[in-house]
Parts: structure tokens; sequence; C-alpha cells
């Protein structure tokens, strides 16, 4: 009896070990450098208790800029990669001729590293040579032309752009996915019922995708929560510090100005910020699939 009761939790022992050896154990880690003052290398370090934290918010106005724009592509992934990936999923989900095909295209830029996409980018970018810029002048919008990732009133958006290409395969997949499994019987009674197909999408399609929803919603908030390396490819966080977001502040405060506590304190409220969103959320969701 007593071995029937352990049982479950031994199986889910080594997940356990491993989780808390990789995720538990550094970030309670990096919770307590946060409240030091070290350079990394010093035997020494400062308790300044919440010194770090305050400073962020009072004094740096770098990370204030970093937080707005992690905020603003969080809003821009929740509304255009989910988005146009539901749009495609529906699309290639229909009886077209070639959707197999479409489908690879559509997913390919989502395996490649987003270093390979921000290079590309960077030189469809490109002020001179560029893909973007050539196709302005083509049609005749030379004015448009200019240096899309050393303005800072561009440099986000067009970062952005490129991360929605290198993206919207995921949740493309995930809601075809979801739409493959969704029967034929709904959308048969509703279609004999007069429905018209924005009603039955709205009262059939999306509440059957609700579970898909979920998946989609709370990965595409974490991967706009910790964007990094897109960012840092083809801005660097420049110019003047316009693309600056949480991840890559927190990579210059840590690694490129030694200031592990500031480093430490910026992780911290990323995933402070990541879980008083995601939690309820997903809570929410779960016990709504349930009713």
């Amino acid at each position: 009896m007593f071995m029937r009761a352990w049982k479950p939790w031994l199986y889910l022992l080594p997940a356990l070990v491993i989780y808390l050896i990789v995720i538990f154990v550094p970030t309670l880690n990096t919770l307590y450098l946060s409240f030091f003052k070290w350079n990394g290398v010093a035997p020494d370090k400062t308790f300044v208790g919440l010194h770090n934290y305050t400073n962020l918010f009072l004094h740096d106005t770098v990370f204030g800029t970093a937080l707005k724009n992690n905020l603003l592509w969080v809003a821009g992934s929740l509304l255009f990669v989910i988005g146009f990936g539901l749009l495609l999923a529906l699309l290639l989900n229909a009886k077209l001729k070639g959707r197999i095909v479409f489908r690879g295209v559509f997913y390919f830029p989502y395996v490649l590293s987003g270093v390979i996409v921000a290079t590309m980018w960077a030189w469809m970018y490109n002020p001179t040579q560029g893909f973007v810029n050539k196709v302005l002048e083509s049609v005749g919008l030379e004015s448009w032309a200019q240096a899309w990732l050393a303005d800072p009133r561009t440099a986000l958006g067009a970062v952005f752009i490129a991360a929605l290409w290198h993206g919207i395969g995921q949740p493309m997949v995930l809601f075809l996915a979801g739409l493959q499994t969704i029967p034929a019987d709904p959308y048969e009674a509703a279609i004999i019922d007069g429905a018209k197909r924005y009603q039955t999408f709205w009262h059939i399609t999306l509440p059957l995708l609700r579970e898909t929803f979920i998946i989609v919603f709370a990965t595409t908030f974490i991967a706009a929560m910790k964007v990094y390396d897109i960012i840092y490819a083809m801005t660097a966080g420049g110019p003047a510090e316009s693309t600056q977001v949480l991840s890559s502040w927190m990579y210059y405060q840590t690694f490129k100005f030694a200031n592990i506590g500031s480093g430490s304190a910026i992780s911290m409220i990323l995933v402070l910020v990541s879980m008083v969103i995601i939690i309820p959320y997903v809570i929410f969701t779960t016990r709504r699939s349930h009713v």
C-alpha cells in the first residue's frame, strides 16, 4: 500500500531533480545576488538590499525603455503572431491544392536560428543595397527608403517584422493541429440551421480551440518576454538604446558592465512579470475549459 501511494512520485522524481538543479536552485541564487553589489570577480559582495531594484525603476532610463519595448513586443506578438498564425492555419486547413507545400513554406522560417534570421533581415534592411529599399524605389516610393535599423523611430518595428516572419510558423502548426481535431458534425448542423461562416467561426471554431489557445498564448508570451537573440544580432540594442529589451539590458548589465546585482534584479523582474500574467491566465482558462 505504501509503495502504491509513492509510486507516482518515484516516476516524477527524475524530472523533479532536474527541475530543481537546472531551474529552481539557479533562480534562488539569482534572487540572492540581486540584493548585492558585485562585479562577479571580487571575493566579497556588498549587501545593498532593494537598491538594485529601486535604482532600475527610479534612475535607469534605459531600463524604462527596455521595459516599455518588452511590453510593446509582447502586445505585438500576442496580436500579430497569434493572429496571423490562426489566419494561416484556417487557410491551410481548407482543401487547397498544394497546401502541404505551403505548410512547409510557412513553417520553415521557424526552424532557423534567430541569428540566421537576423543576418538575413539585416541585409534586407541595408540602406543602399537592401531588398526593402529597392522594392520601395521600384514602385516609386523612394522617399520612404531609409536606414531602417539606424533610425530610433523605425528600428524596433523593423526588428519586430523580422521576428514576426520568424515566429509565425509555431502558432500556425499548433492551430492546424487543433483545427484537425474538430469534428465536422457541429459545422454541418450549423449550416443546416442557416449559420453564416463568421458565425460558425465565432461559436464553433474558437470555443473548440480553447485548449490550443492556452498553449499558443503561453508559448508566445514567454517567447516575447525573453526575446534576445534577434534584437542583439540586428541592432545590439541600438541605435541610442532604442531597441533594448529586458533580456538584452540584463546581458549588458551583467557581462558588459560587470554589474551582477542589477543584471540579477532585471532577470527577477522578468520572471515576476511572466509569472504574474501566465499563472492566472492558465488557471483561469483551464477552469473555464472544465466548466
